[in-house]
């Protein structure tokens, strides 16, 4: 089966706003997640460099209203 690499980032994505929580300047995530994902999301500008020491990434403003909004699609409950 081929995967849809991009299909796993937004998933990733959406699933790094459970654990967002603000600590100084921009929200921060998390990054117990999948490495590669992780790599390419930072590539796409929206977090922070994952090869870090930290245990968390920083969201980029784009990242943090995207993550939202996947979260928000994927996971929501119509009323």
């Amino acid at each position: 089966m081929e995967i849809d690499k991009d299909k796993i980032d937004e998933a990733v994505l959406a699933l790094l706003h459970l654990t967002t929580f603000e600590d100084g300047p921009g929200l921060h995530a998390w990054k117990g997640h999948n490495w590669d994902s992780l790599d390419r999301l930072h590539e796409k500008g929206l977090i922070s460099n994952p090869k870090s020491k930290a245990k968390s990434v920083v969201f980029s403003e784009v990242g943090a209203k995207l993550s939202e909004e996947l979260f928000r699609k994927m996971f929501g409950k119509e009323n």
